[in-house]
């Protein structure tokens, strides 16, 4: 069994809801970002958030839970996923917009608490998408964003490892993997660059997730994502699956779906022992936690 979470600014009763909401996903990494930006957003009620890139609309639903009291929007260009997370938030209260963030339909200083989750590296112009973000956030107001490393580990992406050192990596297809859409990937130096000189100040920058199971990102996107896509799955697996289902899996042991989760948290559980990824060079993501100054 591992051991429950703590993540600074949740009671338990917060904690317990968030860990019933990621209870289907597979992908650790994603798990562990959720996490982080809960963590690095320190909400409570009556704070203005935006979204941006908002996607399928998880992390709505999620802060939209565990504090009900935040004002949410959101906001993404690509339709088919913002009709997603229209149909699921409908009854959460959230503005979604379609809209480019490099034009942000919002006026200056209107929000207290900015995320931007693996958003950055899909834009040909990071810097003025951040100028953006800045222009619309208040004094004060933190960011808090993650993108994927450069030096990502090896078992993670195996074919986009293999594919960098052949030709070039794979940005779209179903073997698109941790490059999918993206224009680029970065390390930790570049994207402080990035962030400081859009005019913030860093309060903290960390390295996310080294250990995963083998072929995580083929096993989940490439394979899982299309079955759940396509409806090839019977329900009772699609409730052990989905990653907005999560409250509707209850943990069974005698579903096989439960076993293999478990395995693939217990390898990331040493994720959790500083000791044992201080030296480790590949990680998954970059996160970041900025303010506007």
């Amino acid at each position: 069994m591992v051991a429950r979470i703590a993540i600074p600014g949740l009671d338990p009763q917060q904690t317990d809801q968030l860990d019933i909401l990621l209870r289907n996903e597979s992908d650790v990494a994603y798990k562990r970002r959720v996490r982080r930006m809960i963590e690095y957003l320190d909400l409570r009620p009556g704070l203005q958030l935006l979204d941006c890139g908002t996607g399928m609309g998880f992390y709505l639903k999620v802060i939209s839970q565990l504090f009900p009291g935040c004002r949410l929007f959101g906001v993404d260009y690509e339709e088919k996923v913002l009709r997603f997370a229209q149909q699921h938030l409908a009854e959460r209260g959230a503005s979604l917009t379609r809209t480019d963030i490099h034009h942000l339909p919002f006026a200056s200083e209107s929000f207290d608490r900015v995320l931007m989750s693996e958003v950055l590296e899909h834009l040909a112009d990071d810097h003025g998408a951040l100028r953006e973000v800045y222009r619309v956030m208040k004094p004060g107001a933190i960011l808090a964003m993650t993108v994927p490393h450069r030096h990502y580990p090896y078992w993670y992406d195996p074919i986009n490892r293999v594919a960098e050192r052949l030709k070039g990596p794979i940005r779209n297809g179903p073997f698109a993997g941790i490059w999918a859409n993206h224009e680029r990937l970065y390390d930790p130096d570049e994207v402080v660059r990035v962030v400081q000189g859009a005019g913030f100040a860093i309060e903290r920058v960390e390295q996310l997730t080294h250990y995963c199971f083998p072929a995580t990102q083929t096993i989940v996107y490439t394979l899982g994502k299309g079955l759940i896509e396509h409806n090839l799955l019977p329900g009772f697996l699609s409730k052990s699956t989905h990653r907005f289902q999560g409250e509707q899996n209850r943990g069974s042991k005698l579903n096989p779906i439960n076993w293999i989760l478990a395995l693939f948290n217990w390898i990331d559980h040493w994720n959790e022992n500083p000791a044992r990824i201080a030296t480790k060079q590949t990680f998954v993501n970059i996160a970041i936690q900025a303010r506007k100054v």
